[in-house]
């Protein structure tokens, strides 16, 4: 599965880069494909992993944010593999 989630940490002020590197890195640390823009985390595996590693992240903001905003989209497809890659990689044949 495909995970794209983002985590924000609320009652911290208005700078937010901290805590969110904080969630950034359970997510490096992990060991499963992922990547990291301005808005959005996302990350690939199997379900249970995932969510294990997204319950991490953001327990780790929670330990530096009274409270936690989490927002998470899912992609579940049987059998793909590389999905992260791969669906990069037909939007862009598309598009030449």
């Amino acid at each position: 599965m495909i995970v794209a989630f983002s985590i924000t940490p609320l009652g911290v002020g208005e700078g937010v880069a901290e805590p969110v590197a904080r969630a950034v890195k359970v997510v490096r640390d992990s060991g499963l494909p992922n990547r990291t823009d301005a808005m959005f985390t996302t990350i690939e595996g199997e379900w249970d992993e995932v969510m294990d590693v997204v319950k991490r992240a953001v327990d780790a903001v929670a330990e530096v944010a009274p409270r936690v905003s989490l927002v998470l989209k899912g992609d579940l497809r049987e059998g793909v593999t590389d999905g992260m890659t791969s669906k990069i990689e037909s939007l862009e044949r598309h598009l030449s």
